[in-house]
């Protein structure tokens, strides 16, 4: 990406595979000032709030999907099991919503002064978000590292952690079609960042 969607805005997009990392890298731009809008937590937050999006998920779904006010995740898993075109369905109501809520996040933080702002994606290439940001950011780590990472936070075995790994977009597309590539297999360097934080406070002055 190389447009800007404003003088004064610098729009990054932090994505990588299961076990990079990538929430940590977020924390620390966190640490740095930077803002951090995590897709996953606001199509959690849709679901859960959005009369919109739960009626729409309802007629795609099924009437029970939100029987007494909450979403019953069983039902949800069982249609997304359909395969592929069924996910394209429960994607299509969620992410135009999601997208739409960081566009406004970035008006938000814009009017507090912030100038360069971060999107945490897991899917990013997947969802077409790239399209949203001005840089993609990918966190990377050697197999075998984020393997460890996978068994040990999630308590799952070497072939499920692989399993998931495998339903994901391979890391090598994805470093193919990212813009810059940071590696966390001890102690990421956020050289790169710190510089485009200065970038977009010098577009600012």
């Amino acid at each position: 990406m190389s447009h800007f969607p404003s003088p004064t805005q610098l729009r990054l997009a932090v994505t990588g595979g299961i076990g990079s990392g990538k929430s940590f890298v977020c924390r620390c731009l966190e640490e740095r000032g930077i803002p951090v809008f995590y897709c996953d937590d606001v199509a959690k937050q849709l679901l859960r709030t959005d009369a919109e999006v739960q009626r729409a998920l309802t007629t795609l779904v099924g009437p029970g999907l939100f029987e007494g006010g909450w979403l019953h995740k069983e039902l949800l898993r069982d249609y997304l099991h359909q395969g592929n075109a069924a996910a394209d369905r429960v994607n299509a109501i969620v992410h135009p919503r999601v997208a739409e809520a960081f566009r406004q996040w970035c008006k938000q933080q814009a009017a507090a002064g912030h100038r360069l702002l971060c999107m945490e994606c897991a899917l990013l290439f997947e969802t077409g978000f790239d399209r949203l940001v001005d840089r993609t950011l990918l966190v990377t780590a050697p197999l075998e590292i984020r393997l460890s990472r996978i068994m040990a936070r999630d308590g799952v075995s070497r072939e499920v952690a692989r399993s998931w790994m495998r339903l994901q977009m391979s890391e090598e597309e994805k470093a193919r079609r990212a813009d810059i590539l940071i590696d966390n297999t001890d102690s990421p360097d956020f050289g790169i960042i710190d510089k485009l934080l200065a970038t977009a406070c010098n577009e600012q002055n």
